[in-house]
């Protein structure tokens, strides 16, 4: 004879009760930090974009046989532009919103180091979003193509 006064539904039920309690305290406190997340994964969202608009439309060399051809030229105005007319270029991409303003960095490099740079310099203490995407760079004068790196850094 069993004298502990316990019997198995007694025993499922409390066992459900505390699990559902432990999965919502859980719950509750990841929440409550919620506020104080980094905006890391908005800019990386963002960079993706920039990236995707420039070298698929605006850089492109045209070819849409080749993915991430883009034009030598075309990035060399682009890197002048960005330098020279940073706000209007930074606008052209929609980088200024109503509440939000976000800046840019782009830059071209090579496997032995950068090649160019265009944009804002990094500021320290940031979340930086980067995108980087393997590009081949057309020379329309010789003919040429080079495999390179653009990264594109918004914070």
């Amino acid at each position: 004879m069993d004298d502990k006064g316990q019997i198995t539904i007694d025993y499922l039920i409390s066992i459900t009760v505390f699990l559902f309690a432990v999965v919502f305290v859980f719950n509750y406190t990841s929440g409550i930090f919620t506020p104080f997340q980094s905006n890391s994964d908005e800019v990386t969202l963002i960079a993706d974009r920039i990236s995707t608009t420039l070298v698929e439309k605006r850089l492109s060399s045209g070819d849409e046989s080749t993915p991430n051809l883009v034009n030598k030229t075309e990035v060399d105005n682009f890197f002048t532009e960005l330098n020279d007319s940073y706000d209007t270029t930074s606008d052209s991409l929609g980088l200024n919103g109503s509440y939000l303003r976000y800046d840019l960095n782009v830059t071209l490099e090579n496997s032995t180091g950068i090649i160019d740079s265009a944009g804002k310099k990094i500021p320290l203490g940031v979340n930086v979003g980067q995108t980087k995407r393997v590009v081949l760079l057309k020379d329309d004068i010789t003919g040429s193509t080079e495999t390179l790196i653009m990264s594109f850094r918004v914070w």
